[in-house]
This record gives C-alpha cells, sequence and structure tokens, in this order.
C-alpha cells in the first residue's frame, strides 16, 4: 500500500493519532505490525500504545491494542487468561458426554480448547472422532491420537483464534453427521439468541448446529446477556448451555426465553447424560435415537 507520507517521519503526536485511528477501525491491532507499517522498532511503538492507553484511547493487552469503541475479539492467548477455572470446568463437564465411538464437533475457541484437554484425560474413551477448525485444539488432541481420530477442516487461516475459515472450511463440515457439536460464542441473550463477533467464524459455526444431532453451547457467565453482530442461531435450536461464573438474572432470563442452562458448579446430575451403549455412530446412516437420550 502506497502512502503519500513516510510514516517513519512522522512527529510523535500525528504518529500515535495515526494508531489510534488504525486501532479504532481495525478493532485490534498487533504491536508487530504497527511497527512494521511505521517502519519503527516495537518498543517505540510499544511507548506509543501506553501513551494512548493512559489517555483511554484503546487498551494494551498482549501483543498489541484493542479497541475501547466496539465490542471486538481478543486474542486466543488473551482471552485463555480470562476465566481460565470457570472455561476448565465448563470443559470437564462438556467432555462428560461425550462416550466412546462419538464423532464430536469441536469449535475453535478457548473455552472448546478446554474441552479437549479434558477428554484427553478420558483415557476410558475409544474411537472418538474429533472434527475441529481449531489448529489450537487439533495440536492438543494429537497426543490421543490413535486412540482418537483428529480431523481439521482445513479453510484459510484467521491468526487472531488460531482458527480455519472459509474459503473452504466449508466441506469437511457439509460432509459429515456428527454425533455432539460444542460451539462457542461471544453472546448468548434471550432475545437476539447466540451471537458471535466474527462474521467468518460465525458462518462456520451456524454450519456446525446443523451438522450435530445435538449442540451445546459453551460459554462462561461473561457471554450472557451479550448481543453481537453474527446471529449462530435462536437459542431453540441448542440443547443447552454450559456456563459458569453467571449472574443468576442472566440465567434466569435465558431459561425463561427456553433455554435449558447449565451451572456446571451444580452436581452433574443437573446435565442429562447419554445412558452406557447408547452412543449414536457417525455419518448419514445412524441411528435418530440419540437425540432423544439427551434431550433436556
Amino acid at each position: 500500500m502506497t502512502r503519500n507520507l513516510d510514516d517513519a517521519a512522522l512527529p510523535g503526536q500525528r504518529r500515535r493519532d495515526r494508531i489510534a485511528d488504525l486501532v479504532g477501525r481495525r478493532g485490534f491491532v498487533r504491536t508487530a505490525e504497527l511497527a512494521r507499517e511505521f517502519r519503527l522498532s516495537e518498543v517505540t511503538i510499544r511507548t506509543d500504545l501506553e501513551s494512548l492507553a493512559s489517555e483511554g484511547l484503546l487498551s494494551r493487552v498482549h501483543g498489541g491494542a484493542l479497541s475501547v469503541d466496539r465490542a471486538v475479539e481478543r486474542p486466543f492467548e488473551e482471552e485463555s487468561a480470562v476465566g481460565t477455572d470457570a472455561k476448565r470446568a465448563i470443559g470437564v463437564r462438556a467432555a462428560s458426554l461425550v462416550r466412546s465411538g462419538d464423532c464430536v464437533v469441536l469449535d475453535v475457541g478457548t473455552t472448546t480448547t478446554q474441552i479437549a484437554l479434558a477428554l484427553l484425560d478420558r483415557h476410558d474413551l475409544e474411537g472418538v472422532v474429533v472434527v475441529t477448525n481449531g489448529l489450537t485444539i487439533a495440536l492438543a488432541l494429537e497426543q490421543a491420537v490413535p486412540r482418537f481420530t483428529v480431523i481439521v477442516s482445513g479453510g484459510t487461516l484467521r491468526p487472531l483464534q488460531h482458527s480455519l475459515v472459509n474459503p473452504l472450511a466449508t466441506s469437511v463440515f457439509s460432509s459429515i453427521t456428527a454425533d455432539v457439536a460444542f460451539i462457542g460464542c461471544t453472546g448468548v441473550h434471550p432475545e437476539h439468541g447466540v451471537t458471535n463477533v466474527n462474521l467468518p467464524e460465525t458462518d462456520l459455526k451456524r454450519l456446525m448446529t446443523t451438522t450435530a444431532r445435538r449442540s451445546y453451547i459453551v460459554a462462561d457467565g461473561s457471554k450472557l446477556g451479550e448481543a453481537h453482530l453474527g446471529v449462530i442461531g435462536p437459542l431453540d435450536r441448542f440443547e443447552a448451555l454450559l456456563t459458569a461464573d453467571a449472574d443468576p438474572e442472566h440465567v434466569e432470563a435465558l431459561r425463561a426465553a427456553g433455554l435449558d442452562v447449565v451451572d456446571v458448579a451444580q452436581p452433574a446430575p443437573d446435565l442429562p447424560a447419554v445412558p452406557d451403549g447408547s452412543a449414536a455412530t457417525t455419518g448419514p446412516d445412524g441411528p435418530d435415537g440419540p437425540d432423544d437420550d439427551l434431550a433436556g
């Protein structure tokens, strides 16, 4: 991209104004990207970002800066550091729904990554097929091969979440029938349904919900009551929401709207389980019965 001015020669205040504008328009910008764009050292860029953050013009996060004016997705590494205990508890409860022989769709995200780690600890599981568009999830599950089969969707890489999206990402999900899908999101709202801030990932999440016989939302309490740009689906498309650290008012509002909300801090019997031996087989010829086994 050709620029009229030499960005490296811009006076400090003008450069910081341009940085603030870039962050505001893009939502998130990495320090390294700014350093390349302005042909300056990352040390100088970090100093600029700290100055802008002190003025309330942006938020500093690990590796870059976030806009303060609109809801944006945080980088995977930043999101991983938030609500870790809640996400781990959700992961354990979600993994308890999986049976040997299941085909499991794991959406990209930090909470779904915790599901992958919990599945690794399920040494009783055999013959599980995991289909994911998350590179972090695929790498985490690598040590379970050959006990698990791990299928990566393919597609275009989004570095922010280490996710794969269109073009090409839909081809795998449109050609399978999964037993269960665990879908992440950035918002669960009584009126607006399940939403996500990023549109390319939203399209794929929507497809995942139609691919699986049973779809669950996995979201910590910070996502409840929020509504963002991309609509994944209405509440009645999902078996239940698995959550933790949630505001009771948000939980009650979602239940009043017809969504089964499971607080994973409560005893496991609150979430219906698949009876032993009733796990579905994958593919279009598999039985329809397991839908009823987990109906709540």
